[in-house]
């Protein structure tokens, strides 16, 4: 009988005592397994959803919020910006890329993102099939999207108001598949994106036509002005310049006596609709002399700046927000320049995400070091285990061993005996461990969202073997000192005491 089956012979004789050193360092391999696996993947996650990204804006409040919610989409927004505040951003010659994101709601988990066209150029992604987005209510899907929710194009699903998944369904706003996106091993594989104007149309916030290049087409506005009188004062009272008034009718009713006015302005704000019914008195009865007109013009504002003011409180109430912009410098020297312009001279703040990654590794690194040195306590309980069966064992064996001497067995054979059973334990436990943590990330990447998609559970890491080494090496040490016992095994007293 060789080695391997005696140790085996003697792990059956002692199942109890086996199988609890078994289960201990099983659970200490698959902790720390678990943890190695985690922190690797979204210490790689982290850095490749944020590589090309050098700046994140969006509205004040906690800079690490604004990154895990606009960049890695595991956290809810700080607010929303004005789209008129952001696009100022793009000017800036420091700036090479600035592309608007708007969030709001989701699809059974994965969140729906209002983009242009520039997102696929900042990540570098491309199409595995169909096309980009043409037109509102159409999304193009990342892979792990179409794979885990078996969408194909063509199909249509409904998006559900805000980022949790049991919220409100906006079933009468149906988006239809049009493309999905090739796997790129960020973040953007979970999502869903179209442009930004389905994600204001679903909210009812409407708009104009609002190109990617942010211009806006002011056309298709109805104005009604009934005017009384057809001097040619009246008529350039009339001429109101409606820039930024997007998709609201204004109806205008004039009743003037005379060319020199006074604007007295009702407005009443329902949804989207603004009547505006301007009463001129009048403060002659003859054509006033060009200094009296003069004089009225800088006593009051002109029409033109009046109805601008209320087209910046529509949009600031009701109209054109994203959540945030992400930006890519063109120079280092924007580093030092950019956020502290914006933080400074805006009511948005920059966040980098740099800064905040290191940030959030700091305040996660205290609980994985934690949870390294119990998996490593674990381990080490599981060798005391094994020692102590060994030890234990040894007394009931003495007389076995003796006879195995008797037998022509060396002092070697008996002591290789001892630190292979030692060995097979801690092996056993360590491969057990191995498959354990591989299948409770599986079950982890299952059951929660998105975020832990990226976790492969099933890739076999380099540093895997080194943890199963140290679980082998931690038996091998427990069964040092039974097998030195075992060596030093005295055949005459051993048979003479029994």
């Amino acid at each position: 009988m060789n080695t391997l089956q005696l140790v085996w012979k003697n792990i059956t004789q002692q199942l109890g005592s086996t199988l609890l050193s078994i289960i201990l360092t099983a659970f200490g391999v698959a902790i720390l397994v678990s943890i190695y696996i985690t922190s690797d993947t979204f210490e790689k996650q982290l850095d490749n959803n944020s590589k090309q990204v050098d700046l994140v804006v969006g509205a004040k409040g906690s800079p690490l919020q604004l990154i895990l919610s606009a960049l890695y989409h595991i956290d809810n927004p700080t607010g929303n910006i004005l789209l008129s505040e952001a696009e100022k951003l793009q000017d800036n010659p420091m700036i090479d890329m600035a592309v608007p994101i708007s969030l709001g709601d989701n699809f059974k988990g994965h969140r729906i993102i209002g983009t242009d066209t520039s997102f696929m150029t900042l990540y570098e992604l491309g199409l595995a099939s169909g096309k980009m987005w043409t037109k509102s209510y159409e999304v193009v899907i990342g892979s792990e999207t179409a794979r885990k929710r078996q969408l194909k194009l063509g199909d249509q699903i409904h998006s559900a108001h805000g980022l949790a998944e049991n919220a409100h369904v906006h079933d009468e706003h149906p988006f239809t598949v049009v493309g999905i996106l090739k796997p790129s091993g960020t973040v953007v594989d979970n999502l869903l994106l179209c442009n930004l104007e389905s994600v204001w149309d679903v909210h009812g916030i409407h708009h104009d036509d609002h190109d990617h290049e942010h211009d806006h087409d002011h056309e298709g506005h109805d104005h009604d002005h009934a005017h009384s009188n057809e001097s040619k004062a009246t008529e350039t009272a009339a001429a109101h310049n409606h820039d930024d008034h997007e998709g609201h009718d204004h109806d205008h009713d004039h009743a003037t006596e005379n060319t020199a006015a006074t604007v007295d302005s009702t407005h009443d704000h329902e949804g989207h609709d603004h009547e505006h019914d301007h009463e001129h008195e009048h403060v002659t009865t003859t054509t006033a002399s060009p200094a009296q007109e003069d004089s009225l013009v800088t006593e009051r504002p002109r029409p033109n700046v009046f109805v601008k003011s209320i087209a910046d409180d529509i949009i600031k109430e009701h109209g054109l927000e994203i959540t945030a912009l992400l930006v890519k410098y063109r120079t280092p020297a924007a580093i030092g320049v950019i956020p502290k312009m914006i933080n400074q001279s805006t009511s948005m703040q920059a966040a980098s995400p740099a800064l905040e990654t290191a940030r959030l590794f700091s305040l996660l690194g205290v609980g994985i070091d934690s949870l390294e040195i119990l998996a490593y306590v674990i381990m080490i309980i599981a060798g005391l285990s094994v020692f102590i069966s060994l030890y234990n064992a040894l007394k009931d064996r003495k007389y076995d061993l003796a006879i195995m001497r008797t037998m022509g067995a060396s002092k070697i054979k008996l002591f290789s005996m001892l630190i292979v059973e030692g060995l097979v334990i801690t092996s056993i436990g360590g491969l057990i461990g191995l498959a354990l943590g591989h299948l409770g990330l599986y079950f982890i990447s299952t059951q929660t969202g998105q975020s832990a998609d990226i976790i492969q559970a099933f890739k076999i890491y380099s540093k895997e073997w080194l943890i199963l080494l140290i679980a082998c090496l931690i038996g091998v040490v427990a069964s040092v000192i039974p097998a030195i016992k075992a060596y030093n095994t005295t055949i005459s007293t051993i048979l003479g005491n029994k």
